[in-house]
């Protein structure tokens, strides 16, 4: 917990968490007001854990939430509202302090000076040039001039943001280079699979962001607010504005828990869980061992999601445990799939088929999960089987594994770059925008038709930085994505099905079958090199474990 005093009767902080309430309490705070939306990061407790432990220690909270780096008129008044309705001293928090100042400025605009307001933000580490720039400007971020310059601008510091950094300086090693991500951690997200599987601890799926990213790029830990492609700038959290030559957007997916009624309520208790958050995979794993009889759920919305395999993984690694400890017989398990098949590549499913036998696995299709009472233990599908009319199925449960819907982040869906369904609109070979000639995307966020996983951002990340070295020195693009992606579905310990394949669902194996055959689940054997493995997907099945991304791999460009 980082406390950044503005005045007396107000404090601003990154992210807080549950357990951080008593040292609130003693610090003197009597409310807290927080303003980051539920469900913005994979690493965050919802309003309704941060409300009920302020509570037990006589804190007053208020939930004021503003999109990151979208702080409009409306947000400004109903933060005063709040402050007005709540005692002081107030600690104000979001992921990292900055929408929580801004909001201050804003506030206190009408009757501070700003000289003040600015010495006050900036005593407490935040720059609010920018509000100030926009609160001059009639309520609008001027951005024919910005607050910082480069070659390259990359929106995202995730595995596709980090790999193609890496990818360019190794190919043009004068390049300035700047990562926008406001996450002090970076998450290897594919380990959380095996953390609800009992195979990771969770804390070696993280990392420090500055220990990642590559030697000679900047990093500037802030959030992106908006784009304004005609001008080439971006527009940060405080109103900062970074101007570019070109730019790079793969800033991930947003998961959507508020699309399941009921969900966000009883994440972590009630024997609901998801492998998709750090903190609640753990608890994954504690059902797991836990249950010795019952019904067991598992449950995989409409796509598009990352990597389609994951909610599945979940399954088979629950069965696994229960089939070595001898329960399974006493265990319904049931996958309720939105989809209408089992996996999208059907060369594959055979394989996956003998698991879903061997535990006795009951597969739903066209099953969507749209609420779950969690005190009840009952979760409620829509089930939409091709011409016929919608119907809903409510199903008790002892254990349910939710894997929820997922869109692309707000500012992406609102912003000049997205298409009419919300993603960036590319060219799916260059990857490059079709609409600004200097603009290019990669990883889960960009429209091209090929499947979400980290292997394919492996793939994407030097076709970006090909295409970007041959557009400063004039050229056509000279790369071209193939739609690669990959799938290690992990069905027991020790043994995974490899799915690979391209556009149009085309297998595209990279290991001769002597050495693995993606058709038939495999032991992979310590022969595998690691230069012919993803560096950022980096997965060896050894002695019956799963070992994940090292850090130094993280900065080498695929090729």
């Amino acid at each position: 917990m980082e406390l950044k005093k503005i005045t007396e009767k107000v404090t601003v902080s990154p992210q807080i968490n549950a357990d951080d309430m008593a040292a609130i309490k003693e610090a003197g705070f009597r409310a807290i007001i927080c303003n980051r939306p539920d469900g913005e990061g994979a690493d965050q407790p919802s309003f309704e854990e941060i409300e009920a432990a302020a509570k037990a220690v006589g804190i007053d909270a208020r939930y004021v939430p503003v999109k990151s780096g979208m702080v409009t008129d409306e947000d400004v008044a109903a933060f005063g509202t709040a402050l007005k309705e709540v005692q002081r001293p107030v600690l104000a928090y979001c992921r990292t302090g900055t929408r929580s100042a801004t909001l201050w400025s804003f506030h206190e605009s009408k009757k501070r000076p700003m000289p003040e307001i600015l010495a006050a933000t900036k005593a407490a580490g935040y720059d609010m040039n920018g509000v100030a720039r926009r609160i001059a400007n009639g309520g609008k971020t001027p951005t024919d001039t910005g607050d910082a310059k480069f070659d390259v601008v990359i929106v995202g510091a995730g595995a596709g943001g980090i790999s193609v950094a890496a990818s360019l300086k190794s190919r043009k090693r004068g390049l300035s280079i700047v990562v926008i991500d406001p996450a002090d951690i970076h998450y290897y997200q594919p380990g959380w699979t095996m953390v609800g599987g009992g195979i990771f601890e969770a804390q070696q799926t993280a990392k420090t962001m500055g220990s990642l990213i590559p030697r000679g790029v900047n990093w500037i830990k802030a959030a992106v607010a908006a784009f304004e492609p005609q001008n080439n700038a971006v527009i940060l959290d405080g109103c900062r504005v970074v101007k570019y030559d070109r730019l790079v957007v793969c800033p991930g997916l947003k998961l959507d828990w508020g699309k399941v009624d009921g969900l966000e309520e009883t994440l972590g208790r009630n024997g609901v869980t998801s492998n998709y958050r750090y903190d609640l995979a753990p608890y994954t794993w504690q059902l797991v061992q836990e249950m010795k009889s019952g019904c067991a759920l598992f449950t995989q919305p409409p796509m598009p999601i990352k990597c389609a395999g994951a909610p599945q993984k979940a399954m088979y690694l629950s069965g696994d445990a229960w089939f070595r400890w001898g329960v399974l017989k006493n265990i319904d398990i049931q996958f309720m799939n939105a989809g209408g098949v089992l996996f999208g590549v059907k060369d594959y499913v055979p394989a996956l088929m003998k698991y879903v036998e061997k535990y006795d696995a009951t597969l739903n299709f066209f099953h969507n999960l749209v609420s779950v009472d969690g005190p009840a233990k009952r979760a409620t599908f829509k089930v939409a089987q091709p011409d016929t009319d919608p119907t809903e199925v409510t199903v008790d449960f002892d254990m349910i594994h939710v894997c929820p819907p997922q869109v692309a982040p707000d500012f992406i869906r609102v912003s000049p770059l997205a298409d009419a369904a919300g993603w960036i609109d590319v060219d799916q070979a260059t990857l490059r925008h079709k609409s600004f000639d200097n603009i290019w995307s990669l990883g889960d966020v960009m429209n091209a038709p090929n499947a979400k996983t980290a292997a394919a951002a492996r793939k994407q990340a030097p076709t970006v930085a090909d295409n970007i070295v041959a557009d400063i020195a004039g050229r056509s693009p000279i790369a071209a994505y193939d739609g690669y992606g990959s799938c290690p579905l992990t069905v027991e310990r020790g043994k995974i099905v490899l799915a690979e394949f391209g556009y149009g669902g085309v297998m595209k194996p990279s290991f001769p079958t002597w050495m693995i055959d993606g058709t038939k689940p495999t032991r992979a054997a310590w022969f595998l090199k690691e230069k012919m493995l993803p560096p950022i997907y980096w997965q060896a099945m050894l002695k019956g474990k799963e070992w994940m991304a090292k850090p130094e791999q993280l900065k080498v460009a695929a090729e």
